[in-house]
């Protein structure tokens, strides 16, 4: 496969993401605990089921063959990102985490940029993250950043400004970080994005930003951080347009995790309700407990379609701000909903640290706050199907 392909046979597919469900399952369910706690231990770790995905020919199959991955289409991968998805650990174990970074590069990167980076995000030789909330100001009102970058005077900029719930900061390379180069708070012109290379003087993590208990988030400084002129990402002041882009595929990739980790919870609940007996026989004699089944089936077979359309709608660049919208807050919700009625079926056991549930129940919970509250989803989409549905203007005839 290359990354021009356009179709990929159903027998193929069914077939690779049976192989990527086998590994994630074998290889990474078993390690979580340790890549949970981060740290050299993790790193360490990680790289050797990178090794063995590599070795297993399953290795960045969604990135560009001609960067070192797979080649394989945005439509056809959709199934595999639920597969690889399963673990919060699958998509960097097998080399699919730098998708959104590689693609908004690629289209808005420097020559430079593009030439000494990219392969190496796709051989994860480097790591990347995404800076762009702060303290006070939410990602939903990027006008409002104020993390800034000045111009040197011998060109490039002095990037300026904290943000905070940073994905994987501690373990990156490059961030990309949303700046205002020009301007006044709130001025929709004037925010740029700035790749700032990690080591550069000046940078610093922060602290860690535990989530319900969980490692993996930070707040990062820029303590006049100077970047080259090339690192800016597009032109300055079109952070927003390139931001959306970006924004719109990395929501779908989540969205499509969240379905796999879903359904994981669902398999388990399942299971339990088959094998636990009880002084009456098995829970799955029990009506309340085929409520539970049915209800996080309905959620999964609901949710499934639309997540699938949004990655459709993506991979045509088709503007897809409804269909994002619609997964990424369904998925999110179905994702808590179905963790929930699983540990409600395990009962105590689902609480602790035997199960994945507790992590997969913190994963749901906190989809539907980041990346966009659902809150913010719902206004959006509503918004514009009610826009849609004005008429417009009246024609005088001539």
């Amino acid at each position: 496969m290359t990354d021009h392909d356009v179709t990929v046979r159903d027998a193929d597919l069914d077939l690779l993401r049976k192989r990527v469900s086998a590994f994630v399952r074998d290889r990474v369910y078993p390690h979580e605990p340790r890549l949970d706690t981060g740290g050299p231990a993790a790193r360490e770790l990680r790289g050797l089921l990178r090794a063995e995905a590599r070795e297993a020919g399953l290795w960045a199959l969604p990135l560009s063959a001609e960067l070192g991955g797979g080649g394989l289409p945005l439509r056809a991968y959709a199934s595999i990102a639920e597969a690889e998805g399963a673990s919060d650990h699958g998509p960097a174990a097998l080399g699919s985490a730098s998708l959104s970074d590689v693609t908004m590069l690629s289209r808005h990167g420097s020559p430079r940029v593009r030439s000494e980076y990219l392969r190496r995000l796709v051989s994860g030789e480097l790591r990347t993250c995404y800076a762009m909330t702060e303290q006070g100001v939410p990602g939903t009102e990027p006008l409002l950043t104020a993390t800034r970058a000045e111009r040197r005077p011998g060109g490039g900029w002095t990037v300026t400004g904290r943000k905070w719930f940073v994905s994987n900061a501690a373990d990156a390379d490059l961030v990309t970080v949303l700046a205002r180069t020009s301007g006044t708070a709130g001025d929709r012109g004037g925010l740029s994005l700035i790749l700032v290379p990690t080591g550069s003087p000046g940078f610093r993590i922060v602290r860690d930003l535990p989530v319900l208990g969980a490692t993996g988030q930070h707040e990062i400084e820029f303590d006049h951080v100077d970047v080259d002129e090339d690192h800016v990402v597009g032109e300055p002041g079109q952070a927003l347009t390139i931001a959306g882009e970006r924004l719109q595929l990395g929501r779908t990739l989540r969205a499509l995790r969240w379905v796999g980790q879903a359904q994981r919870a669902f398999d388990l609940l399942c299971e339990r309700a088959v094998e636990r007996q009880g002084a009456r026989g098995p829970l799955a004699d029990r009506q309340l407990v085929q409520l539970h089944v049915f209800e996080s089936l309905l959620a999964l077979r609901s949710t499934r379609p639309l997540v699938h359309e949004a990655m459709a709608a993506v991979a045509e660049g088709r503007d897809a701000h409804v269909e994002v919208g619609l997964a990424k807050t369904a998925a999110a919700r179905t994702l808590q909903e179905v963790a929930d009625r699983a540990v409600q079926v395990f009962g105590a056991a689902g609480l602790g640290p035997d199960t994945p549930l507790p992590a997969l129940f913190r994963t749901g919970r906190t989809a539907r706050i980041l990346d966009g509250p659902d809150e913010q989803h719902v206004s959006s989409v509503a918004r514009r199907v009610l826009r849609s549905r004005q008429p417009g203007p009246a024609v005088t005839p001539a």
